[in-house]
């Protein structure tokens, strides 16, 4: 049994994503709007995948595009407060992700009592916002300093938009990562957001850390996520609940219980 179970509830979880609509500093943010706006489109897309019967959410700032490596504090700010004015409804179990700061993912989770941080903790980068270096051993110090040390660290081994700058195999990659910095997941990705990821990369991966949890990160359907589950612990899951299935739409209820309906027959299986 890994820590799945006794943080979110049960194995083989499908994490949803929430992603935030852009913020305060970022260059689409509307104005005219508002952040009373941006909470509740967050809130529609919450109660949506709740009733859809999801494990657990992970709030983004998904829409900040394009991504910082080092955010600014009204991003962290803007994301307390949304999570902070859904917390009276939030039902299931929930982490954060402040794209791409691992430091600033800390301080939101241990601000906002998150379970969970997904980020790129380690390994430097070619990327598509310059290049991305970590200091996996400084994220993870700041994180026992303000006491977040019970938060579970889900490292994006496979980042999106991005290639590893030394010439290693990813199961290479897995396996010093797993020594070296004790991750509590890793997690493998596509090239973007909704990309499908390789399934072959996802198997190598938990063949070579088979007692880490592993999870599927982006890409996962209704039609492809019996055979992701036959390899990864669980899956991060944001597009596909989307009305149509693209990125840029609001969460459809109905597409997320279908998709559960599946997975919880895939559980009994």
């Amino acid at each position: 049994m890994s820590w799945l179970k006794e943080t979110i509830g049960t194995e083989k979880a499908i994490i949803a994503m929430c992603h935030m609509q852009p913020l305060p500093g970022d260059p689409q943010y509307r104005k005219e709007l508002g952040m009373e706006w941006v909470v509740e489109q967050a809130r529609k897309d919450v109660e949506a995948l709740q009733e859809g019967g999801v494990d657990a959410i992970m709030f983004s700032n998904e829409y900040s595009l394009p991504y910082l490596t080092s955010v600014e504090c009204i991003t962290v700010a803007s994301m307390a407060r949304v999570i902070g004015e859904l917390r009276d409804i939030i039902r299931v179990p929930y982490g954060v992700n402040c794209l791409w700061d691992p430091v600033a993912s800390i301080d939101l989770a241990m601000a906002t009592d998150a379970k969970f941080v997904r980020e790129i903790f380690t390994g430097v980068y070619a990327s598509d916002f310059g290049m991305w270096n970590t200091n996996c051993g400084a994220a993870v110090r700041h994180q026992h300093a303000v006491g977040a040390e019970n938060v579970k660290l889900l490292f994006n081994i496979v980042p999106e938009a991005a290639q590893y700058m030394a010439n290693r195999s990813t199961a290479s990659i897995a396996k010093t990562t797993v020594f070296n910095c004790r991750p509590d997941a890793l997690c493998v990705s596509g090239a973007t957001a909704g990309s499908a990821l390789d399934p072959e990369t996802l198997k190598t991966v938990k063949e070579v850390v088979k007692d880490t949890v592993v999870l599927a990160n982006t890409g996962c359907r209704a039609e492809t996520i019996e055979n992701l589950l036959r390899v990864a612990d669980g899956a991060v899951v944001g597009t596909t609940f989307k009305y149509e299935g693209k990125f840029e739409n609001p969460v459809d209820r109905e597409r997320v219980r279908r998709f559960m309906d599946k997975v919880h027959e895939i559980r009994k299986d």
